[in-house]
């Protein structure tokens, strides 16, 4: 007979909840860009729920993983996450941008911190 793998909901919500402070993000942004409530989120990463498929591609899909990294921790596209290639790909995908590169060299270091959390918010937001 054949061995099935059992889904492991407390090893998918460490996945979870290391993605989302990856993006520096709280449990309640998450739970706000999802659309579900932080208590809710809070039992998916403690492994407490086991989620629907349109939940966990919603959370997939902000958290900017596959579905395959969050249930079994890897995939063959890890390499396309810039998140995970740290630091392989720059702010403009290879390319310099002058009048990028010119306002950011304009902010103090507080203001860069502030851009990069506004990005960090806005990146779930955005559909390619």
């Amino acid at each position: 007979m054949e061995k099935k793998e059992q889904i492991d909901n407390k090893i998918i919500g460490q996945r979870i909840r290391r993605e989302r402070e990856k993006l520096e993000l709280t449990r309640e942004e998450l739970a706000e860009i999802v659309g579900l409530s932080d208590y809710y989120i809070g039992q998916l990463e403690r492994g407490e729920r086991q989620m629907s498929l349109s939940v966990m591609v919603k959370i997939a899909n902000c958290l900017h993983v596959s579905l395959d990294y969050l249930i079994f921790g890897k995939t063959p596209f890890e390499s396309y996450y810039a998140h995970d290639a740290h630091g392989v790909y720059d702010a403009c995908g290879g390319n310099k941008d002058p009048e990028i590169n010119s306002l950011l060299n304009k902010c103090s270091p507080k203001e860069l911190e502030l851009i990069k959390k506004i990005i960090k918010v806005i990146l779930p937001y955005i559909q390619i």
